[in-house]
């Protein structure tokens, strides 16, 4: 089970030097687990880090009123933040310690509206990490009716930091 929690304040939020030392799967796996805080917007979002192996993320999220756009439904930054996350982190799984990563560009089919209040998992597997590329496919489904709900891929680039 899951123990990862979101950052409140900048101090929560890991210092960069402790993130450099760790493999990207070291890392994540932290996350997971509450030893360090994810980002931020995890908390905003309602989503979090659920399971996390080499070159695979889940993560769990539930829509609440507050993500609706104006027609009263999901929005569908929702979706997109919540596969931008699982895509990037999984492409993270494969990241060398001293390298860091970011998304070139992501993409999201969504195929139906997801009802507020319910959970839903995006799986997202890493497709090539290589040098300076990484490159994941994922799909959102719905926890206890795995309806799919979306799919998804991202490019990122992998740079060595510093």
């Amino acid at each position: 089970m899951s123990k990862a929690y979101a950052a409140k304040t900048p101090e929560d939020l890991p210092p960069v030097g402790l993130i450099l030392s760790m493999s990207g799967l070291d890392y994540m796996k932290a996350v997971r687990d509450g030893e360090i805080a994810g980002p931020p917007i995890a908390g905003l979002m309602n989503i979090g880090v659920h399971e996390v192996a080499e070159g695979r993320v889940t993560f769990r999220g539930t829509p609440e009123f507050f993500h609706c756009n104006p027609m009263k439904v999901v929005h569908g930054g929702w979706y997109g933040t919540l596969l931008d996350s699982a895509l990037g982190c999984a492409v993270m799984t494969t990241v060398p310690k001293g390298s860091v990563y970011t998304t070139l560009e992501y993409k999201v089919n969504i195929t139906r509206p997801i009802p507020l209040g319910t959970e839903v998992e995006a799986v997202a597997t890493i497709q090539h990490s290589g040098r300076s590329t990484g490159v994941a496919n994922g799909e959102i489904r719905g926890v206890a009716d795995g309806k799919l709900y979306a799919t998804g891929s991202t490019t990122c680039i992998i740079m060595k930091a510093g």
